[in-house]
């Protein structure tokens, strides 16, 4: 069974890689969506794989080094693409949250990247 629980940040970043003259080289931000996906079977006793209140519990460290943050300034995302900002949200959640099975990064209502962890790429 997959079960997901939605956040929302607010941050800004620019995408130091990019080809000379490409308009996300300049600061700017946005809201991004964010989905935790956990996987496991349903408890027959519970009736869950586990309670959205400790999906919460988890991400909240992740929340609070991003909400409102400038994320080139976040150690690990000196060039913060949705893809590498995915990745280093695994990388902090996994430990605390060993169900994970995919982080969702919605960089505007239109587009976004899924991660489902090292083993399903071959990065991170």
């Amino acid at each position: 069974m997959d079960l997901f629980k939605v956040f929302q940040i607010e941050a800004a970043h620019r995408l130091p890689e990019v080809p000379p003259g490409h308009k996300c080289a300049r600061l700017h931000g946005h809201s991004f969506r964010i989905e935790i996906h956990v996987s496991g079977p349903v408890d027959p006793r519970a009736g869950w794989v586990m309670d959205f209140a400790d999906i919460k519990q988890a991400f909240a460290p992740v929340f609070d080094a991003l909400d409102h943050r400038y994320l080139n300034d976040i150690d690990g995302l000196a060039n913060p693409t949705s893809e590498n900002l995915a990745i280093w949200i695994w990388q902090q959640l996994k430990p605390a949250l060993p169900l994970l099975s995919r982080v969702v990064v919605h960089e505007t209502c239109t587009s976004g990247c899924a991660y489902g962890g090292p083993d399903s790429t071959g990065t991170g």
